[in-house]
């Protein structure tokens, strides 16, 4: 079931354009969502949840249209954006009870197990908190009105590695049900590797790519070569090429690879597709 389809999205400022954005999630996956900084993901985002208006596009959660049923849908989301951030003087537990009163569904058995789990106090104040457990509150918050989708924006920026890896055995944890989808926007894409399914990758605004992580990873090598094989042939089959006084190294389709004898060929990563597609 598309817990999450995104079809058509546009929204124009004065000097960004968010073109014809699509892409859709389906129940018990987690999506990464991947681009540059300033590449549009959080103004997707954003219109996804209509923080922002799109000018055109649609939304649907669970099959039902996110203009026509704003209410329901939002009661089947989890949102975290950016560093999260609450007033930083208020108990966790009167944060809570506020933010309960929006929720038709809210389980304060549940919200009080997630606590336990997270080894969250409740009686702390949000400053008394570091940047990995306010991202764990904000999810206790999420999971205790029984959110379906979870769309995190750069939910483990800032963290230690040691955190980032708690928080990605979490994601996995939350989703083995299959009841639960994730979409994951972030710039570390070492993570991706270790937890997501599907990767969609926007740039300037566009969809460039939307699909499971192994057939994006797969669909690329790394070639590396002499300046003397740095062909006028090869050349233009070169994604990013990076020169050197030793010889080059680019992204290449692996369907050009019969184009590619004698170079050196490694596979590629995340991080690799990126860094190269987005010095083309």
């Amino acid at each position: 079931m598309e817990i999450l389809s995104v079809q058509n999205l546009n929204k124009h400022y004065p000097k960004f354009d968010l073109k014809n954005v699509s892409f859709s999630l389906e129940q018990g996956y987690i999506m990464g969502f991947i681009g540059r900084n300033g590449a549009g993901k959080t103004t997707t985002i954003k219109s996804i949840m209509r923080l922002v208006h799109p000018d055109s596009g649609t939304v649907a959660v669970m099959g039902k249209n996110f203009a026509d049923e704003e209410f329901v849908c939002k009661q089947q989301i989890g949102l975290v954006l950016g560093q999260v951030s609450y007033y930083p003087t208020k108990k966790l537990s009167v944060i809570a009870d506020v933010t309960r009163r929006f929720y038709p569904e809210w389980d304060a058995n549940a919200f009080a197990g997630y606590l336990k789990r997270f080894d969250l106090d409740p009686d702390k104040t949000v400053k008394e908190l570091s940047d990995g457990m306010r991202v764990k509150f904000a999810l206790a918050m999420a999971l205790s009105h029984n959110a379906r989708l979870l769309i995190l924006d750069e939910p483990t920026s800032g963290l230690d590695p040691v955190s980032r890896d708690d928080l990605l055995e979490l994601f996995q944890e939350l989703i083995e049900n299959s009841e639960r989808s994730i979409l994951f926007s972030t710039q570390i894409t070492s993570d991706l590797d270790k937890c997501a399914d599907y990767i969609t990758y926007i740039k300037n605004g566009e969809i460039i790519a939307s699909t499971s992580r192994d057939d994006l990873v797969n669909s690329y090598k790394i070639v590396k070569g002499t300046r003397a094989q740095l062909t006028e042939t090869l050349l233009p089959q070169l994604i990013g090429c990076k020169k050197n006084d030793f010889g080059f190294t680019a992204l290449l389709r692996t369907d050009n690879l019969p184009n590619a004898d004698g170079l050196e060929i490694a596979p590629a990563d995340l991080e690799s597709i990126m860094i190269h597609i987005e010095k083309e």
